[in-house]
């Protein structure tokens, strides 16, 4: 918790000293009491008080005090609220080795599957985009408030020969630029952008990962990756079968480079749980909110029931 005007937090200085004075006064009457000789005699002409509930009572005003003290700093919290405005890019790998079944259907199928979840998750308010990369990068839906064409867009992917990770970024990169371009006023700061890769394999053609991740750091978008399959993945080609497994280390690279979040999915399920978090992380923000009305509420209950219980136990306020 912050204080947006925290100077005002010295007034509980003034709620300590009416604490310290409070103390003083109960100690010096103690040792009136015990000054006094005939206690009997004392009992019979002072009039009596209410024990434990006085204290009570002071406690009550001195929370208020102390409550009402910290609302006047304007205390603030982090709260998440959705994002006004962002551009985000699905990029989905429709490489041969996307073939492979050992993620059920076949890594394809699921990605496809999980990718049209993640399109319903994120906020209305965010441009989504798609691009498919195999051995060339494709824009299939530059960056729009409308999802159903990228959900007719994901369907109708079909798989080719190779793997341009890179040259999927570039094009990413390019789409978002175009789109903020067009889409930002003069003088205004373009809304935030973020790219989300999924792929299971290396890149093998185009342009090469490390100019990719030096084009995002310059237009400074994230870069958040999927490596999605397992290690004993295969896929048959010509007759021939090969293994096909996920390579972790390259897109953990570009996410950990770009300061993108790195993420590894088995299954569908996993996939789906993934794209919840990151659709979290990209469709809000953290927001600090002044909260200084519950303070000054709980301060004000707290002076109210102090009073109430001053006439309750003693018939008077003061």
């Amino acid at each position: 918790m912050n204080f947006l005007s925290p100077a005002y937090l010295w007034l509980l200085l003034g709620v300590a000293a009416l604490l310290a004075g409070y103390v003083v006064l109960q100690v010096r009457r103690k040792r009136f009491v015990t000054r006094f000789s005939n206690v009997e005699l004392l009992g019979s002409i002072a009039p009596r008080r209410p024990g434990w509930r006085r204290h009570l009572t002071f406690a009550l005003l001195l929370s208020g005090l102390a409550v009402l003290s910290v609302g006047v700093a304007r205390p603030s919290a982090a709260v998440k609220v959705p994002r006004e405005n962002a551009t985000v890019m699905l990029d989905i790998d429709v490489s041969l080795s996307m073939e492979a079944t050992d993620v059920l259907p076949s890594r394809v199928e699921a990605a496809k599957a999980a990718g049209k979840e993640f399109v319903g998750l994120l906020p209305t308010r965010i441009n989504l985009g798609l691009v498919s990369f195999g051995g060339q990068a494709s824009l299939l839906v530059p960056p729009t408030l409308n999802r159903e064409p990228v959900k007719e867009a994901i369907d109708g992917m079909r798989l080719q020969q190779s793997t341009a990770i890179g040259e999927a970024i570039f094009t990413s990169l390019q789409a978002i630029q175009v789109f903020t371009r067009s889409t930002t006023a003069k003088g205004d700061k373009p809304p935030p952008a973020r790219i989300v890769l999924l792929s299971d394999g290396t890149n093998t053609v185009g342009r090469s990962v490390n100019d990719a991740i030096g084009a995002a750091l310059k237009a400074h978008v994230q870069v958040s990756t999927i490596a999605f399959g397992t290690q004993n993945g295969s896929v048959t080609i010509d007759g021939q079968t090969q293994r096909v497994p996920a390579d972790d280390n390259t897109l953990q690279s570009i996410a950990e480079a770009t300061g993108g979040s790195f993420h590894t999915a088995h299954s569908e399920q996993e996939l789906s749980t993934v794209y919840k978090n990151i659709g979290s992380q990209i469709g809000y923000t953290t927001q600090h909110r002044d909260i200084s009305w519950r303070f000054m509420l709980a301060g004000l209950l707290c002076l109210f029931a102090a009073g109430g219980a001053a006439m309750l136990w003693a018939g008077r306020l003061i």
